[in-house]
């Protein structure tokens, strides 16, 4: 197996990637982490059990995120955020040539994702998202918008706490003090990354009749972080999406306790698409 870690630029910005190329591989995913995580995250469990069935994995720390550079919770645009998976999607296909292509989202990251492929139509296989953030699981308050878009206006790299309740991470003790004890995991969040990403969920969510791609779409009920009643909306309004609910599961399903149940049906899903 090759593992490789490498930078690249945007603009101004040190995008850090990296990728696992397993022997005899059938195909690629290129995996987007969440909102104030990073990709390493990924290397205890889910990364593994792809490569075990011989699927490759290349991922990335977004803008202000993990190993790359900028401000903690900042990104200079929704925009910006769309062309860096296009620069590492292109990175996959020379790994892989002739190979099928995978997105996989979670969170913040299934957003992406799901923008990605519904603005751009890339030639991909499919897509595997994990509680994606298409609408929070809390209302915030309406003058917490209010400033939030004021700040976006005047002072769009400002960053305020994300107010990210860590135990709705996972049911597994352990699980929720890795991440709290992890250094390069921050709660910071700029208006400038939040409003456009609740922004495009919605669009998302209006739009799921344009798609064309086959998704496998992952929901626990008690997720207290993103909607589980977004991710049923979007489900039903397309008939490319097989939507997946795990009963009490929370936000980080490949964390918690039904993991290896998930990471089953994943890996079933993409074998039957090979």
């Amino acid at each position: 197996m090759q593992h490789q870690e490498y930078f690249f630029k945007y603009k101004k910005y040190k995008i850090f990637a990296q990728y696992w190329l397993p022997d005899n591989c059938k195909g690629i995913i290129l995996l987007v982490h969440g909102m104030g995580e990073h990709s390493a995250r990924y290397e205890d469990y889910l990364i593994p059990e792809l490569l075990a069935k011989h699927i490759a994995v290349i991922t990335y720390d977004n803008f202000g995120h993990g190993k790359s550079s900028g401000t903690r919770g900042y990104c200079p645009s929704y925009n910006a955020l769309m062309e860096v998976i296009e620069i590492v999607y292109h990175k996959a296909n020379e790994i892989v040539t002739d190979l099928p292509v995978f997105l996989y989202g979670h969170s913040m990251g299934g957003n992406l994702v799901i923008n990605y492929i519904l603005r751009n139509n890339p030639k991909i296989t499919g897509v595997i998202l994990t509680s994606p953030f298409l609408r929070l699981a809390f209302q915030p308050p309406a003058w917490k918008i209010m400033m939030g878009k004021l700040f976006q206006k005047i002072a769009p790299s400002i960053t305020l706490p994300s107010g990210l309740d860590v135990k709705a991470i996972s049911r597994i003790t352990e699980e929720v003090e890795k991440y709290k004890n992890d250094p390069l995991v921050h709660d910071r969040v700029s208006p400038n990354f939040s409003l456009p990403i609740i922004e495009a969920g919605k669009w998302a969510i209006d739009n799921a009749f344009q798609l064309e791609t086959s998704i496998l779409l992952a929901h626990g009920t008690e997720d207290q972080i993103t909607d589980y009643s977004a991710s049923k909306e979007f489900a039903k309004k397309t008939d490319y999406v097989q939507f997946v609910s795990f009963d009490g599961g929370y936000h980080e399903l490949h964390n918690d306790l039904e993991k290896e149940k998930l990471i089953s049906i994943v890996t079933t899903w993409i074998q039957d698409r090979f």
